[in-house]
């Protein structure tokens, strides 16, 4: 159970650290356009992230 929960967060981390990596112009813009989101739009998307990954998480643990 614990090796699931690092791999989870090794492979969130590659991840995330793709972004800042290969384009640092971009991704900088793409954080200055979430700043100045309104929160409800904010809301949205992290209730729709949320969703997609309780999806994969049951599909895969099916």
């Amino acid at each position: 159970m614990h090796s699931a929960i690092w791999t989870a967060v090794s492979l969130f981390l590659i991840v995330e650290g793709l972004g800042p990596m290969l384009l640092p112009k971009v991704w900088k813009r793409g954080i200055i356009t979430l700043i100045s989101s309104p929160e409800k739009l904010l809301r949205r998307f992290g209730g729709a992230f949320v969703v997609a990954g309780l999806v994969i998480f049951y599909m895969v643990n099916k």
